[in-house]
């Protein structure tokens, strides 16, 4: 299964030989490392989002999105521990699919990092902007902090905190590990705060009716939920520095997995249960579910406020909104207080992916080489981190939350289901090769993978299909028009260069979405 040219795996390989990675992490080292990277945005924004679709079933949609993780994450381990570089995934499938498929998934995570890039500004603005209007008991006008499609004008907000992060990675300043431990704790310890004071209030009568909207809705909130899952590749590719690799990938990826899912399920529940809240969808003509951001559901939900009902799933900062509703309003302001200090740095890591991905290609040839420039000051590649800055900046300010996050999760998606099959590609192809890390049961594992993946793709709304398909047409005019011929594998060039300039740059520390 070789679709055009292959760049060959030694050739990949020999840019991991030029330093040699410590092997240290145990299993709890890789559990806290997944935990970290994995409690972000999905759980603080896109609770609302989901029980819009799913009612309380949601919580079956939270476990459904983490079972095909962990399939897909140990796939993914197996890759990531064999080919231990920059590229991600679009390396993995140039090394064993070939050029085209690589290119499609190289072109599908631009999905994966700008866009979710985007969805975390929204989410970021609809906490701040919260707590702003609660701390301060000021109005600030919704049309200046609400995309047109949720009845507002521009999300000025969300537009400038991309600008900012966007600024921050052209001057070249990079998180520390112990920055990022302490956003770990400041985030896990406001939903810890959530669990303690929402769930033991709990009314159960909230929970019916528990799927108002079928095994439908539940998958359709699967398919949106999947992004509050997104980072535990920052698990898998550690892999090279991780002690017993056989034993110890299994037990992070998985432990933490779990974890978070039960963390998850807790949180759900206290969002559920709080009494006087709605978590109902709002449905729309003939019963159908609106889409979140839709001008239709915006005027229910005013309609519904102008009611007095409390409606959770009408909520910009969900797990704040439900603290202040149960009685502790400063509580739900910490929150609301963490949320904005933890989630620019999911933004800026995101925003570092997808230079990396664009540096990459571009260093391959695939994309022009002014790409891969490095600025002579900051040391950075100022003018793709400057176009990907421009592009977020103009998801964030016009489209809802929800609608970024389900066109991410279809490039992730993608991109998931393209490493699975590679690990059985090359399991074909090379079965002599050395791995660190061997996927278990391999000949079922991958498949659930594939098919879990295909399963969540599906279940995304129709306008993230369909926009998803039109931005894969734009990438094969793209490849074909432009790409293909100018690929270096293409033209006989495999070595990989002397001066890698991108090398030079820290890695950004494992984060979340």
């Amino acid at each position: 299964m070789i679709f055009g040219r292959v760049k060959p795996l030694d050739a990949i390989l020999a840019t991991a030989e030029k330093k040699s990675l410590h092997r240290s992490l145990g299993a709890f080292q890789l559990t806290m490392l997944g935990i970290g990277a994995v409690i972000g945005t999905g759980i603080f924004v896109l609770t609302a989002e989901a029980a819009q679709k799913a009612g309380p079933a949601m919580m079956l949609s939270f476990v459904i999105a983490g079972v095909v993780c962990a399939f897909a994450a140990l796939c993914y381990a197996e890759m990531a521990a064999m080919v231990p570089v920059s590229g991600s995934a679009y390396t993995y499938s140039y090394a064993v699919m070939g050029e085209l498929i690589a290119w499609m998934v190289g072109w599908a995570l631009i999905l994966e990092y700008a866009v979710a890039a985007g969805a975390v500004s929204v989410g970021w603005s609809g906490y701040v902007v919260g707590l702003l209007e609660h701390t301060l008991a000021i109005d600030i006008p919704d049309s200046l902090v609400t995309g047109p499609f949720d009845g507002g004008m521009i999300n000025l907000p969300a537009m400038l905190i991309a600008g900012l992060v966007t600024w921050l990675l052209v001057i070249g300043t990079k998180e520390s590990a112990t920055i990022n431990s302490i956003l770990v704790v400041i985030k896990v310890t406001a939903l810890t705060a959530f669990i303690l004071l929402a769930v033991p209030v709990m009314n159960m009568e909230q929970f019916s009716p528990f799927a108002p909207t079928g095994f439908i809705g539940v998958s359709m909130a699967a398919a949106s939920i999947f992004f509050a899952y997104v980072g535990f590749d920052a698990v898998s590719t550690a892999a090279e520095e991780t002690k017993n690799p056989q034993r110890n990938m299994p037990i992070g990826l998985i432990g933490s997995l779990t974890i978070c899912t039960v963390f998850y399920l807790l949180v759900a529940a206290g969002v559920i249960g709080a009494p006087g809240l709605s978590t109902q969808p709002v449905l729309g003509a003939a019963g159908a579910v609106l889409e979140p951001g839709s001008r239709e559901l915006a005027a229910q939900c005013a309609a519904r406020a102008a009611e007095g009902m409390k409606d959770v799933v009408c909520s910009k900062e969900a797990l704040a909104f439900t603290l202040r509703e149960i009685g502790w309003p400063q509580i739900g302001n910490l929150l609301g207080l963490a949320a904005g200090l933890a989630l620019p740095s999911v933004i800026l890591m995101m925003m570092f992916g997808q230079t990396r991905i664009f540096f990459v290609m571009s260093r391959d040839g695939l994309l022009p080489a002014a790409f891969s420039k490095i600025h002579p000051k900051f040391n950075t590649p100022h003018v793709i981190t400057i176009i990907t800055g421009v592009a977020v900046a103009l998801f964030a300010a016009f489209f809802p939350v929800g609608q970024l996050a389900n066109i991410s999760n279809s490039g992730t998606l993608f991109a998931f289901a393209a490493v699975s099959i590679a690990v059985l590609v090359i399991r074909r192809t090379d079965p002599t090769r050395h791995r660190p890390f061997r996927t278990p049961l391999v000949w079922l594992t991958a498949p659930i993978a594939i098919l879990g993946c295909v399963y969540l793709f599906i279940s995304l709304d129709h306008k993230s299909i369909i926009l998803f398909l039109i931005w894969a047409a734009i990438g094969f005019l793209v490849y074909f028009g432009y790409s293909r011929s100018r690929s270096h594998v293409g033209r006989g060039i495999i070595d990989v260069p002397e001066h890698e300039a991108y090398e030079e740059l820290d890695p950004p520390v494992p984060g979340t979405r």
